[in-house]
């Protein structure tokens, strides 16, 4: 049937202006073939009246095109000879057949044509929608500042947005040209991912240690989901890289502990003001009763201020050290290094500075209080920064080495170095930028569990040395706690 007899949805919107038009077409059809099938009355034109009917059948009912057909069917009558009135109504009620099928097909066809119609712009416009929503939320992906990416159930990272690209430090395809692992820069999703504690809809979150492509390491913020999908399972996983909120908290924990040793001290110099104040008045004492001594040594009052001086020299040696009985396990010092890495490098970079890190591989246990070594290592770090600040060269270098029955954590810069060590460890340095108690604090907190801090001089830098005790260089009765400082006190 040629196209144009069908109508198209856009036909049918036109409406009766439409329908009309057809009807007239389809009534002067009929006019014509009825007019050559009487002046031809021995040809017969009988098939031809099919034509109006279904021009008729693509914009009627079929209730419509059966009137048609009837009346095709009586004209068709009219101008064919019959020879017995039965064969006049067989052949009436065959063509009148053959036009109501051949127009009620077409009216079947125009509203399957309708329909299809219809559901081929439903289906358009559901894909534009569906475009669109992937485009929302490509857009929505690709400008989150929290790293957004899927993974196969191996761990193989399968669509991730920019954030995730600068977080795991890779190039757009995939790190150092191989094939990107999820467990490789964020170790807790391997875990996740193993068979034996994988579990579809298995949903939680979790801040962990990570570690970009060129192995340096971060702290991140983990929310992610595993879920079945045809091709498998999947993990999807939001990070966040929160390195900068751990340095921030770390150094805000340091300006605490300094604080609250800033208030201990402010104690201890209370404490020397009233025996200084007690001095001063038993030497008043002395200087007006002097003429009524005869031997001042056997004097009440001398012999009170040696009490009151003793007194004195016992409150200014008191160390601020907590001795409080703790036990400490010992721990992986690479793992605490990770972490204090995290808390030291920012500060630096953002100066144009370099740290280098040198940590050899198989390092023992050690005794250490994790929090308290990074207060430390930070201080330290914080010092260095301060001292290259107008240095061509700001270099921090961090070495770990076995020394012993300890395990030495150097930490040198490339600054001016100190002039004056001997009075390095004291609190309440005149020549200090701070309050004078950060190197003195920081030695306690490293002494609070059996380790130390010393400076070693060293050509044209300047290096300290913390030494941490590792657990077979205690052994195993002893206890941390209840060792002051194991390398001695050579260093003040």
């Amino acid at each position: 049937m040629p196209q144009w007899l069908v109508p198209t949805s856009a036909d049918a919107a036109s409406g009766p202006a439409r329908k009309r038009r057809t009807l007239l077409l389809a009534v002067a059809l009929f006019a014509l073939i009825g007019y050559f099938d009487y002046a031809y009355f021995d040809v017969s034109l009988g098939l031809l009246y099919i034509l109006p009917v279904v021009i008729a059948a693509t914009v009627c009912g079929r209730l419509e095109v059966a009137a048609v057909a009837l009346l095709c069917a009586a004209f068709r009558h009219l101008f064919i000879p019959v020879v017995s009135p039965m064969e006049g109504a067989l052949r009436f009620l065959l063509a009148f057949a053959a036009y109501l099928g051949g127009g009620l097909m077409v009216v079947e066809m125009a509203r399957n044509r309708r329909l299809a119609e219809a559901h081929a712009e439903e289906l358009e416009a559901e894909t534009k929608l569906r475009t669109e929503a992937q485009e929302h939320l490509r857009q929505l992906a690709e400008s989150s500042p929290a790293a957004i990416f899927t993974a196969d159930e191996r761990g193989m990272l399968l669509t991730y947005n920019r954030a995730a690209v600068e977080m795991f430090g890779m190039d757009d395809r995939s790190p150092s040209g191989g094939v990107a692992n999820a467990g490789d820069f964020l170790p807790v999703l391997r875990d996740a991912l193993k068979p034996e504690t994988r579990a579809p809809g298995l949903r939680t979150a979790a801040q962990c240690r990570g570690r970009r492509d060129n192995g340096e390491p971060f702290i991140a913020q983990v929310w992610f989901s595993v879920y079945e999908s045809p091709a498998g399972r999947r993990l999807a996983a939001i990070a966040v890289d929160s390195s900068e909120d751990v340095r921030e908290r770390e150094e805000r924990n340091l300006r605490h502990v300094l604080d609250n040793n800033r208030i201990i001290a402010g104690a201890v110099s209370h404490e020397i003001r009233n025996v200084c104040g007690a001095i001063s008045m038993v030497y008043s004492n002395l200087q007006r009763d002097r003429s009524r001594y005869g031997v001042l040594e056997s004097a009440e009052d001398f012999r009170a201020l040696g009490s009151l001086v003793e007194g004195l020299n016992k409150i200014a040696s008191s160390d601020l050290q907590a001795r409080v009985k703790r036990t400490i396990t010992p721990v992986v010092l690479a793992e605490v290094l990770d972490d204090i890495r995290v808390v030291v490098e920012p500060p630096w970079t953002e100066a144009d500075g370099a740290v280098r890190w040198i940590v050899p591989n198989g390092l023992p246990p050690v005794f250490v209080d994790p929090f308290g070594l990074t207060q430390a290592m930070l201080n330290l770090a914080q010092n260095s920064l301060r001292a290259v600040q107008n240095r061509d060269v700001k270099e921090l270098t961090i070495e770990v080495r076995r020394d012993g029955r300890h395990v030495a954590v150097s930490v040198s810069d490339s600054g001016p170095g100190i002039k004056n060590p001997a009075n390095l460890f004291e609190p309440f340095q005149r020549a200090s930028e701070q309050t004078g108690l950060g190197l003195y604090v920081s030695r306690a907190l490293l002494r609070s569990f059996g380790g130390d801090l010393k400076y070693e001089p060293e050509q044209g830098r300047c290096r300290f040395v913390a030494y941490l005790l590792t657990a077979s260089g205690l052994g195993a009765a002893a206890s941390p706690s209840a060792a002051a400082s194991p390398m001695g006190e050579t260093t003040k």
